[in-house]
């Protein structure tokens, strides 16, 4: 078992109503010139937005308004942002929507006081020492972002993306309305089911075998995903389990199942590279690498897998045998993936066969030019990314 530190400053407000207590909100926090900052059209179709600015304007707290912002979240947006704060005098920043919002949100927060490039938190040459107060209004849940450290951002120079945690970046407070969820399509849903799914998943499987409370945990979850978005793709409507979702995105990556256990990250790491190369949707792509990726390293702990599929997936332990439990619970995950609609290789991913030179390309990125490994399950040199993509490739 791993000492650990477990820190969520983040105060949660949820339930039906409760947007209406955004102003108050932001004047806890010490908010008093407001950044909102979104995505497209839909935050302004459903009428969250007009919402959000009206309970703003009434609490006579001043905002100005940043919308345009993308799945994969891009550096020139957040630039935007950074430059527009520093005119207007900004001292807080509001996120209405899902990950890649608050993404962007905890970019330009970073941004605003440094004289630096912001990009240079990513690339790992400053480590962040102030930044404006960030908080969130969710309405897809996914990223865990409202209550996480990290923050993962696309520089169009190169379709590099990266992510950079820090505790500072932590949202002061996340707002979570399930009825806000009820318009996802099931693909979006999906996909952000996934990666909740993930990122417990990334915790989970260590070498770590003796934090049995965070290990019961972090399948406790899982289960409970898999139940939800099931019955979410019958019933869309559905309170009772677009709540579990919603909160359950929050717990997967707040670090409560990462307690005691050394956390991996390989499958997020390989994935980034498909975004940046192709710029699919993260949760689509992380199911496409899985399977790979667990193939290659189940060796590496095969208990931890044999445990997953009878657990988790449901699969009848084969005492003689955990090799093949093992590799049952992993064809149980992949045909989850596609009873939801995701994909399970590259090309189910991206539509078409992946070349050798992409493949070659995405290790090279993957492996900082080949002067880096990653995961903790097992470290992966440059030849392991790519031996993974190249199983993965379908």
């Amino acid at each position: 078992m791993k000492d650990f530190k477990y820190y969520t400053p983040t105060e949660v407000v949820f339930g039906e109503q409760s947007e209406e207590q955004v102003a108050q909100l932001v004047k806890k926090y010490g908010g008093t010139k407001v950044l909102v900052h979104y995505g497209g059209k839909s935050a302004e179709r459903s009428g969250l937005l007009d919402k959000i600015c009206g309970l703003l304007k009434e609490g006579d707290i001043d905002y100005v308004k940043l919308g345009g912002v993308v799945p994969n979240p891009r550096l020139s947006k957040a630039q935007e942002g950074i430059e527009l704060c520093r005119w207007e005098g900004v001292d807080f920043i509001l996120a209405v929507g899902g990950g890649s919002v608050i993404d962007s949100a905890k970019c330009i927060a970073y941004g605003v006081p440094y004289l630096g490039d912001v990009w240079d938190f990513y690339l790992g040459k400053a480590s962040a020492t102030e930044m404006l107060p960030v908080a969130c209004v969710l309405t897809i849940p996914a990223a865990g972002s409202e209550m996480s450290e990290a923050s993962v951002i696309t520089n169009e120079e190169g379709d590099v993306k990266l992510g950079y945690s820090n505790d500072l970046s932590r949202p002061k407070f996340a707002i979570m309305n399930p009825r806000r969820t009820f318009t996802l399509p099931p693909y979006q849903t999906a996909a952000g089911v996934t990666d909740m799914m993930m990122h417990t998943m990334e915790r989970y499987f260590t070498k770590d075998d003796d934090m049995d409370l965070t290990t019961d945990i972090a399948e406790a979850i899982l289960r409970r995903m898999k139940t939800a978005v099931y019955d979410v793709m019958k019933d869309p409507e559905n309170y009772r389990q677009r709540a579990q979702i919603m909160w359950g995105g929050s717990v997967a990556h707040n670090g409560l199942t990462g307690c005691g256990v050394s956390d991996d990250w390989a499958t997020h790491q390989l994935e980034h590279e498909l975004s940046g190369m192709f710029d699919v949707t993260h949760g689509a792509g992380l199911a496409a690498i899985w399977p790979s990726w667990a193939r290659y390293v189940m060796h590496e702990n095969l208990n931890r897998f044999v445990r997953f599929a009878v657990n988790v997936m449901d699969v009848p332990n084969d005492f003689t045998d955990p090799e093949t439990t093992a590799l049952k619970g992993i064809e149980a995950m992949e045909r989850f993936y596609h009873d939801i609609g995701m994909p399970v290789n590259i090309k189910e991913l991206i539509g078409r066969d992946i070349t050798d030179e992409e493949i070659k390309e995405m290790t090279r990125k993957c492996s900082r030019d080949y002067t880096a490994t990653c995961g903790q399950f097992k470290i992966l040199k440059a030849d392991d990314m790519e031996a993974i993509y190249k199983m993965a490739r379908g």
